[in-house]
């Protein structure tokens, strides 16, 4: 599996594409802005793109939603407890830490906690919420990487303060959900650098094991 990291939008959430190089098929994770930036490495690479995936609906990660899913026509993944939220500044978070207004059009297909196949992919996907009600957590369990949003970030954790959030909720996701899988396993955040479990799990300044 080959990985493209992109930070992206006003507040640098990364965007990842992952792919499978032989058979060129991509998926898009949190296209959160700088849309024409994704789509060139999407062309670069020649991919095909089979499905954008949202680890949760705030602005910062849907910035580039609209115009990405134009370009792919891939269906977009969300979960239920966020569906409203892409067309609604004031849940998204955009109107609040920015003063502007981010919105997106409605997404496609649901996600809830599972087994995840598309085409050749096959993710398990964990309810992490915490940061926000509908926060997934994709775990590659064959290429031994997970992409979080924003529920655990390298020596540190997403905010709380903003709507649904609880941070009882979120370390119930982070101690019982994220810290239960391979201690090897590559953490890919929303913000900042890439962390392992064992290493969060030593070094969290918020939640050690």
């Amino acid at each position: 599996m080959e990985i493209i990291a992109m930070p992206v939008g006003m507040v640098q959430a990364n965007c990842y594409i992952v792919y499978k190089k032989e058979e060129k098929e991509a998926l898009i994770i949190d296209p959160g802005g700088e849309p024409e930036k994704i789509i060139e490495a999407i062309e670069n690479n020649q991919l095909n793109v089979r499905a954008i995936l949202l680890t949760h609906a705030h602005f910062d990660h849907i910035g580039g939603l609209d115009k990405v899913r134009d370009y792919t026509k891939a269906p977009v993944y969300l979960h239920t407890a966020e569906w409203d939220w892409l067309g609604e500044p004031e849940l998204n978070g955009s109107v609040k830490l920015t003063g502007q207004t981010v919105t997106a059009l409605e997404a496609d297909k649901v996600l809830e906690e599972g087994t995840l196949d598309i085409e050749n992919f096959s993710i398990n996907t964990l309810h992490t919420p915490g940061h926000s009600p509908g926060s997934i957590s994709f775990v590659f369990p064959e290429d031994h990487f997970a992409v979080t949003g924003d529920v655990l970030f390298q020596q540190g954790i997403g905010r709380t303060d903003l709507i649904e959030g609880d941070i009882d909720t979120l370390e119930h996701s982070i101690k019982e959900k994220l810290y239960q899988l391979p201690a090897d396993l590559t953490i890919l955040p929303g913000h900042g650098p890439a962390t392992t479990i064992d290493y969060e799990k030593k070094n969290n300044p918020f939640f050690p094991a």
